[in-house]
């Protein structure tokens, strides 16, 4: 239970951080003019459309597949082409299929905080001189907070829960060692048929996220008075 427990942090945590940078950094693009936006748009919203059992499906068989995958294709060169990632590297592959699927969502909503800037306070900041590092600073990071700790909520909720990700690509092993908490009850209640241990630990995960989702209504709550005020 415990790595279990350790593996839902880590792979939520480092999911959510890394797809937050991705996505900001592609809502920063995309918040700019430029031929082919909407194409560009569209493209990157597509990995959140795909089914995640799909998803890592494909991761497995296109990407991480030891013999035919893309990843060793490319790393190949390189010395590095002969590489097990789901048996060598599990958690780090799940975490990039992960992110793969969330950033856009990311992305999505900071471009939504992005557009709903005051882009007279940016010039007003242009005129005076300040660069555009500054002005990222100063201005659109304070402005960006809310989004941020909202994409940063609603992704911890969603991805804590993962399942299907793990249960296709790795099956918790090797071993435990990609089990999250809902991977490790499902094997304690349908395989090792230790049905009150299961429900014990499916009362802490169900409390636990109801705990993260309070502080994202809160949130999300504070955005909207603070919009209509």
């Amino acid at each position: 239970f415990r790595e279990a427990a350790f593996n839902t942090i880590l792979i939520t945590g480092g999911c959510v951080l890394i797809s937050l940078l991705i996505g900001l950094g592609l809502a920063l693009l995309l918040d700019r003019p430029f031929p082919g936006r909407g194409l560009a748009r569209t493209l990157l919203i597509t990995p959140f459309l795909v089914m995640p059992v799909a998803g890592a499906l494909l991761w497995k068989t296109t990407m991480f597949d030891p013999t035919f995958g893309i990843v060793n294709f490319v790393l190949g060169p390189f010395g590095g082409g002969d590489i097990d990632w789901l048996s060598t590297y599990p958690l780090a592959a799940i975490i990039i299929a992960l992110v793969w699927q969330w950033t856009p969502f990311m992305m999505l909503l900071l471009l939504a905080g992005l557009q709903s800037q005051d882009r007279s306070s940016l010039e007003a900041a242009a005129v005076d001189g300040a660069g555009p590092f500054q002005m990222f600073v100063s201005i659109t990071l304070p402005h960006m907070r809310r989004y941020i700790e909202l994409s940063v909520l609603l992704g911890a909720i969603y991805i804590v829960n993962t399942f299907d990700h793990i249960y296709m690509m790795t099956s918790g092993g090797p071993g435990t060692a990609s089990a999250n908490l809902p991977f490790y009850i499902y094997q304690r209640a349908f395989l090792g048929f230790d049905i009150g241990e299961a429900a014990a630990m499916g009362v802490v995960v169900v409390v636990g996220t109801i705990i993260v989702a309070t502080f994202a209504l809160r949130v999300i709550f504070k955005s909207f008075t603070q919009e209509t005020s």
